[in-house]
């Protein structure tokens, strides 16, 4: 099986190299690749590259994450996130080769406390849900073979996240202020790359598990809730904190003015994923303790 990686150093596509390297031979580009070209605003120059590489199966991890940055920048956003992954479709149903693709719940309002189910209707609130829902539909409407995975709050141990960022400020300052009116569930970059390879691997001879999946980890919290987490985990490892246990204020969304509107909500149901795949997925709480063990033992 020869597998063409999009992304690579992502915190996603730095996952991917490594679970995707057992199922067979990997190219692995990014946007400043130079023999093969990576630039998803380069078009013609994706087309050229898929050609060349002739893959089985194309994986997508790149993508426009920045979302406050996405709404003074729309339609760098939009190429991006939606109409080269419709170029990789249309690559891939040309070459009949899988596509994997990562979504995100920002498609969805973020009303109610209801898990999301991949059937519910979608509202995106801001340009970068909008140009993610859009990449999705595109992919769809191609028709090729593919497996779309809508996730939410990725974090990684390679690169920043919000878990580091966390453990920063508790060093230098005396109390935090932090969101607790959205829920959702961290979910670790590693998770999504190793159940990435087990879906590909399991959905190689079986076309009709093409589709539209929910991965995050299980549970739920809300960013106060993984700031506190984050917290008493490193002072109970004995790393050096300047906040009091105390002293972490939980505030609404609308205490901070931003320019992308965020959802609330964003619970995703897995039950699809975990049934036709035979997976279990792990509580969140396990992926963050092993990450924050790996950057706080390497001192990153």
């Amino acid at each position: 099986m020869k597998i063409l990686l999009f992304g690579k150093n992502g915190q996603v596509g730095w996952e991917l190299q490594r679970s995707l390297a057992p199922l067979g031979e990997l190219v692995a580009l990014d946007a400043d690749s130079r023999e093969l070209c990576g630039d998803f605003t380069d078009p013609d120059g994706l087309i050229r590259t898929i050609r060349a590489v002739a893959p089985d199966v194309i994986v997508n991890a790149a993508a426009h994450t920045a979302v406050d940055k996405a709404e003074s920048e729309p339609e760098l956003v939009r190429a991006i996130n939606a109409l080269a992954p419709a170029v990789l479709a249309q690559e891939a149903k040309r070459g009949n080769a899988w596509l994997i693709h990562y979504s995100t719940d920002y498609v969805f309002d973020g009303h109610g406390e209801k898990p999301w189910r991949e059937t519910d209707a979608t509202a995106p609130l801001n340009v970068y849900g909008a140009t993610k829902l859009e990449g999705e539909q595109l992919i769809q409407q191609v028709g090729c073979k593919h497996l779309i995975f809508r996730t939410s709050w990725v974090y990684g141990a390679h690169g920043g996240n919000f878990a580091k960022t966390m453990l920063r400020l508790a060093r230098e300052r005396d109390s935090l202020t932090v969101i607790d009116d959205q829920i959702g569930a961290p979910t670790g970059a590693d998770l999504l790359a190793d159940v990435t390879a087990h879906a590909i691997h399991t959905a190689q001879q079986r076309t009709e598990l093409s589709g539209l999946y929910h991965l995050v980890a299980t549970g739920e919290t809300s960013w106060h809730g993984y700031a506190s987490f984050v917290i008493d985990f490193a002072r109970h490892v004995g790393i050096p904190l300047k906040i009091a246990p105390d002293a972490i204020k939980a505030v609404p969304t609308s205490a901070f003015s931003t320019p992308a509107q965020r959802p609330l909500n964003s619970r995703l149901d897995t039950t699809k994923l975990q049934s036709t795949f035979g997976l279990t997925l792990p509580v969140w709480q396990n992926g963050v303790a092993r990450m924050l063990t790996e950057i706080l033992d390497s001192g990153k």
